[in-house]
């Protein structure tokens, strides 16, 4: 990371050209079993790590506040990093972030939605066994006439299963979501 600011590279094309492909990577080599927990596990320390040292230099636009989004990991999941990204992105981008944090119930995620009046709501679930814990969130939203947009991602995540539940949207990393985000904002 040194080098990279030394060479010039501004911190979100640090985050966006080097720590999210990089984690991106560990995952597949997790996911082939070419790596394993211990692995993970520096990896997900080292980003941290990485993204600390980072933050404090990322540019913020306050000026502005943009809208509040309210951002979660599902309930039954304790997997961090990647919501983690997403929400030091959206707050870079100028939007007010509500981070939940990890192993949050549906009804916390659309209970504080509604009190803070959030745009949208972002899910995160790494692991096939929570991914329908979005689900909950997307049917107890409308149950509660919660109007905030849901977006989706993580690991096991893809366009189809957001259709299927009825998220309005899946990212397949941060710099996707701020776009996802900033798309369904302009509807």
């Amino acid at each position: 990371m040194k080098k990279a600011l030394a060479d010039g590279e501004k911190p979100d094309e640090i985050i966006n050209h080097h720590l999210i492909p990089a984690i991106n990577e560990v995952g597949v080599l997790f996911d082939k079993q070419k790596y394993f927990l211990p692995q993970l596990i520096s990896s997900a320390n080292t980003m941290k790590m990485a993204i600390e040292y980072v933050e404090p230099m990322l540019e913020r636009n306050d000026a502005e506040q943009k809208a509040t989004i309210v951002v979660a990991t599902v309930e039954g999941d304790i997997h961090d990093i990647g919501k983690n990204l997403v929400v030091l992105m959206l707050k870079n981008y100028g939007y007010n972030v509500i981070d939940l944090g990890k192993d949050v119930p549906a009804s916390l995620i659309v209970e504080t939605a509604l009190k803070e009046h959030a745009k949208v709501i972002g899910l995160s679930a790494l692991m096939t066994t929570t991914m329908m814990r979005m689900k909950d969130v997307v049917e107890l939203a409308k149950e509660m006439g919660c109007d905030s947009k849901i977006v989706i991602g993580g690991a096991a995540i893809n366009e189809s299963f957001a259709d299927e539940i009825g998220a309005d949207g899946y990212s397949k990393d941060a710099a996707d979501c701020v776009k996802l985000v900033d798309r369904l904002l302009e509807e």
